[in-house]
């Protein structure tokens, strides 16, 4: 039998982990910290009553690269590791333990788009399509072997609100995709092709301020981009920062607030004004 092992302290890696067993498969062993870390870390949920239910054995520790957790990975003889919704970066120890390797996900379509800040360059550069993406992690960023992926079509209506929900979505049915291969021992795994990778450099809030020299169609995009759960796009305006949260193109300056370029106005359907 496959022994298969999770590490996650957030909502998604939860939900994958139900999807997980809703595909039939199960899990030998779950880790994710002490319950008094990353208390206020978005989605963050516990996992004793799901692990509990199922007789899983749970470990918890202050990091993922912590001897009790690699001597836990031995203990259970665990064959597969996913490391889901997790901060800290896996020593090669950890990648090395299992028999077979540690899985993690990354929201693009590999070897598109790696490195950071998935879902608002998915907008930014104007795709028409993104996914996630199933692979083997290595010591390189985003660049391990790929089991499998699940596309997700974008529109120019596309925002960062929207992606980031149908991505948590990609993320649960890749995973009942995989697991009936995934417990049979027949994950089919292939490489990336190098010549063909991208990667995406972080975002800082800052790098949300509308270019109002540029063009109406770049600064929509923006807005769509980095609209909630992200800092928002924002523009000074006689001497006051408007964050605008929603945004449409118009022909005509109807009077109510926006912003004028060269090329049309950009209607503020949602904004604030912040010091």
């Amino acid at each position: 039998m496959i022994r298969i092992g999770f590490v996650t302290c957030v909502q998604l890696g939860l939900s994958c982990m139900e999807a997980l067993y809703e595909a039939g498969g199960q899990l030998s062993f779950a880790m994710t910290l002490e319950d008094d870390q990353a208390v206020n870390k978005s989605g963050r949920v516990y996992l004793d009553e799901f692990c509990a239910e199922r007789d899983i054995p749970l470990q918890k520790s202050r990091h993922v690269n912590n001897q009790d957790v690699i001597d836990a990975i031995g203990e259970y003889q665990l064959d597969w590791l996913f490391i889901i919704g997790w901060s800290q970066i896996a020593s090669s120890q950890v990648l090395n333990a299992p028999k077979r390797g540690v899985l993690g996900m990354h929201p693009t379509l590999l070897p598109t788009g790696r490195g950071r800040a998935a879902i608002p360059w998915a907008i930014l550069k104007g795709l028409d399509k993104t996914g996630v993406t199933l692979f083997k992690l290595d010591t390189g960023v985003d660049t391990g072997p790929i089991v499998d992926q699940v596309e997700i079509p974008l529109s120019t209506s596309t925002d960062a609100g929207m992606l980031y929900d149908l991505v948590d979505e990609a993320h649960v049915a890749l995973m009942k995709k995989v697991v009936p291969a995934l417990m049979a021992d027949e994950l089919v795994l292939r490489e990336q092709v190098d010549r063909l990778a991208t990667e995406w450099p972080g975002r800082k809030p800052e790098d949300g301020e509308i270019n109002l020299s540029g063009s109406v169609y770049d600064a929509e995009r923006l807005v769509r981009a980095v609209t909630r759960p992200y800092p928002g796009a924002f523009a000074l305006v006689d001497g006051k920062r408007y964050v605008i949260w929603r945004a449409e193109i118009s022909d005509i300056d109807d009077g109510s607030f926006g912003l004028q370029f060269a090329d049309g106005f950009l209607k503020a359907l949602e904004y604030e004004v912040v010091a």
